[in-house]
């Protein structure tokens, strides 16, 4: 590397040709102008001018700091140089990291347990008018309505309004039901909210480890340290994935039952007769 020309502006700087401003504008014009005399010759045009641009405003303190002890002012500046290179390389792969991850991220069934959908009903299905019709031809709405408050959880507003004719209530009567219910089980729906946010945070952990796993050189104690904690990350998150997928979110029969304000027994009867109704429907529907 030639040390010449910033040693030149150095002495210009000296004697005060040069000011401060134009000194550090002197500097900027010879780095962005001779990459080829720099030990980073090796780097995309691009990402080398984006690094110059990002290491001049640091080059007050270089300045600064730059005491005439045997070291040229050339080969100090360099110095400085190859050490802002190393923190502007991990902050740029850092985001980077990032920035792939928050795309990842949309990428369904890697890591994270995958939602159910939210239960919707169009008119043109006339599934859930079967399960309210009887044998006789009679309207059986205190199962559905059982059926539709077991399922709280699940229940969007827009459903509630579509599916309250069909029960033979209001759509306000309904809402203020599924309300109710909401209420009773708040602590519970808090604790799966809160669990599902753990979930997604170690999915995008997850994502991160792997990330930077591929980016550091293998047989090197990162590479084992980062192997290790995305292994670990893994079976965290499939532990989580586990508990989330065994936690009910359906409410009880006896909370429907205080609700509808019958006794559990008769909600007990009406979801077992509903189901083996189902399963016929089902089992018919196979069949043609």
């Amino acid at each position: 590397m030639q040390h010449a020309p910033l040693n030149e502006l150095y002495y210009e700087y000296q004697i005060g040709d040069l000011d401060k401003i134009e000194f550090e504008g002197a500097i900027y014009n010879y780095l962005i102008n001779n990459q080829d005399k720099t030990f980073l010759f090796h780097w995309k045009d691009e990402e080398y001018e984006d690094f110059i641009s990002w290491f001049c405003p640091r080059l007050q303190k270089t300045i600064e700091a730059y005491q005439e002890t045997g070291a040229s002012f050339d080969a100090f500046v360099n110095k400085f140089l190859l050490l802002a290179s190393k923190e502007y390389r991990i902050k740029t792969v850092s985001n980077a990291v990032t920035e792939y991850s928050t795309w990842s991220a949309r990428v369904p069934d890697m890591y994270v347990y995958s939602e159910p959908p939210v239960y919707t009903y169009n008119d043109n299905n006339d599934l859930i008018t079967q399960l309210v019709i009887d044998k006789k031809g009679r309207r059986n709405t205190k199962q559905l309505l059982a059926l539709v408050l077991k399922c709280y959880y699940h229940i969007s507003p827009d459903f509630a309004e579509k599916i309250a004719p069909l029960l033979g209530i209001t759509a306000h009567d309904l809402t203020e039901m599924l309300n109710q219910l909401r209420k009773i089980r708040q602590k519970r729906d808090d604790y799966i909210y809160s669990l599902k946010e753990r979930i997604y945070c170690q999915f995008y952990r997850c994502i991160v480890y792997d990330k930077k796993l591929s980016l550091t050189s293998e047989n090197t104690s990162e590479y084992f340290r980062l192997k290790q904690q995305l292994e670990r990350g893994k079976q965290r998150l499939e532990k989580m994935r586990m508990r989330m997928a065994g936690i009910r979110t359906d409410a009880t029969n006896k909370q429907v039952a205080d609700i509808i304000g019958v006794r559990k027994g008769t909600i007990d009867s009406c979801l077992y007769k509903l189901k083996l109704k189902w399963d016929n429907l089902a089992k018919n529907a196979e069949l043609n």
